[in-house]
């Protein structure tokens, strides 16, 4: 991991603004995903933009846009959440689209349900109007090391 990342994650938590973490990764930046803290809870927030859009009839969110924002969201979240930092590396990310991503501000939350030493588990979900009605939902696995050594690629 570079010294670089260490001090920008370390600088983030100290000063308890995601936002620094978040506005270092251009693929979030290019979407407009961000993410802050409410009500105790990390979030990542995609607002709608026109060129986001996968289905133009409906219209609807693109499925790889939605899917972007609740990788992004696990991974922020297990960034914050760890004791030590960690740069995750994507193992495998399951997403269930339960229905269409409208044209509509969308919201995504992380779960941290398990981390190992070289392992982390972290459940996710996405909304946009209403919390108890996801569009989709995710099942993230990462690769970590907790020592802030470089962890090899599988």
């Amino acid at each position: 991991m570079s010294l670089r990342l260490i001090e920008l994650i370390t600088a983030a938590k100290q000063a308890g603004d995601i936002s620094r973490l978040v506005s270092a990764v251009p693929y979030a930046r290019f979407l407009g995903i961000s993410a802050v803290h409410v009500d105790g809870e990390l979030r990542g927030f995609l607002p709608f933009s026109e060129h986001l859009v996968g289905n133009p009839m409906l219209p609807a969110l693109h499925g790889g846009v939605i899917s972007a924002l609740l990788e992004s969201t696990a991974i922020f979240q297990l960034m914050w959440e760890a004791e030590a930092i960690v740069l995750p590396k994507t193992i495998t990310l399951t997403v269930d689209y339960l229905r269409s991503g409208r044209a509509l501000d969308t919201f995504a939350r992380g779960i941290l349900t398990r981390q190992g030493r070289r392992v982390a588990n972290v459940r996710i979900e996405a909304w946009q109007d209403d919390r108890s009605r996801p569009i989709a939902v995710a099942s993230a696995h990462f690769l970590v090391d907790a020592t802030g050594e470089p962890t090899p690629a599988p």
